[in-house]
């Protein structure tokens, strides 16, 4: 696409929002911001990239819809990133994470139908998974969510339905049944769903990225709703050792955010070029897998603070392992990630940190 291409990002703010901001100004788009800069999420309510050429902010929420209408003027593509994420705290929370994420896409959606806006990157998450892919000695298999019995007695691996042993994790592509397992996880495959039924009807082409574990510079801290890295990243600010749930044996796939940034160009690229109907969705790993304990380890020596400690502890609703076959964006999106395990845990040992600005969740 030119220069001349002008893209809306909702969630700009954020955590990945910004990146995808900075990403599509280096690039030479012209981008417009539509955020609702939320107190509980965004503190002060400043915008991390600063005021430049080229670059519009809105600010409101989603919820807003003559707001949206008027975000969505002269716009090209829309990439959209507003959404409460993490895993939440409770059931208590669902009625928020369903007026957030699906209503709030819904809107968006409605609004692009009117405006004729019709190119989409729609940001989703490897949660819709639920576990990942596994095989036993008969061949693949869905494992069913883990005993609570299994975890008290710190039993962690799934077990085979079929001969009661472990399973072999795999790498999971987007041909894998869905299984979301908490309400965050529901509500992101909401989104697809809704992003899909808006393409199919007549109205535009639509990538759904499936982002594994996203870490880096500007994650927020000190939340309940942060991401992994970043719950252990605030532990060794206070000069805290890393709590390791489980035995640590947990496998991801840890992807930078400047490479899920590029990502998100890739799709829109991928957008234009596609016939209206058409709907993808698209694992964004790094391509390489790595357990929780090592990642607590890389993070820990890079920073220079105590070694993480394995608690044993677990938390109903996490899956054991889930990690990315990302061929499909390779092959269709040409994007593949570029910064390795080592270099990313060491640049984000040191990078800035969001400050905690409330309990009540976080913006992509």
């Amino acid at each position: 696409m030119s220069a001349a291409t002008t893209v809306l990002v909702t969630g700009g703010a954020g955590f990945i929002g910004s990146h995808v901001v900075e990403a599509a100004l280096a690039r030479g788009w012209r981008v417009r911001v539509l955020d609702s800069l939320r107190a509980d999420v965004h503190g002060d309510g400043t915008m991390r990239v600063p005021a430049q050429d080229g670059l519009e902010m809105v600010v409101a929420d989603l919820a807003d819809e003559d707001a949206v209408a008027g975000a969505l003027e002269g716009v090209d593509v829309v990439c959209h990133l507003a959404a409460k994420v993490g895993l939440g705290v409770d059931f208590a929370d669902a009625a928020d994470y369903v007026t957030s994420n699906v209503t709030g896409t819904a809107t968006l959606l409605q609004a692009m139908r009117v405006a004729g806006v019709r190119r989409l990157v729609l940001a989703s998450s490897m949660v819709v998974y639920g576990e990942g892919a596994y095989r036993d000695a008969e061949g693949p298999l869905a494992v069913p969510p883990r005993l609570v019995a299994d975890l008290e007695a710190g039993r962690f691996e799934p077990v085979s339905p079929r001969t009661g042993e472990p399973v072999e994790p795999l790498l999971v592509d987007e041909s894998a049944p869905s299984d979301p397992r908490n309400v965050y996880a529901a509500s992101k495959l909401a989104q697809e769903h809704l992003a899909a039924a808006w393409a199919r009807g007549g109205d535009g082409s639509a990538a759904s990225l499936r982002f594994h574990n996203v870490y880096g510079p500007h994650m927020p801290m000190g939340t309940p709703y942060a991401g992994v890295a970043s719950i252990f990243r605030s532990s060794l600010e206070r000069g805290e050792a890393p709590r390791v749930f489980e035995d640590g044996g947990q496998r991801r796939d840890f992807v930078h955010v400047r490479d899920v940034a590029d990502a998100n160009l890739a799709a829109a690229d991928w957008t234009f070029e596609q016939p209206v109907g058409a709907s993808r969705a698209f694992n964004v790993g790094s391509g390489t897998v790595h357990t929780i304990g090592e990642m607590a380890t890389a993070l820990a020596d890079a920073f220079g603070g105590p070694a993480p400690v394995v608690t044993g502890d677990y938390r109903l609703g996490d899956v054991r392992h889930v990690t990315a076959s990302s061929s499909r964006a390779a092959d269709e999106l040409g994007w593949r990630a570029r910064i390795g395990f080592a270099e990313g845990m060491e640049e984000f040992a040191h990078a800035p940190q969001r400050p905690p600005a409330g309990r009540d969740g976080s913006r992509a």
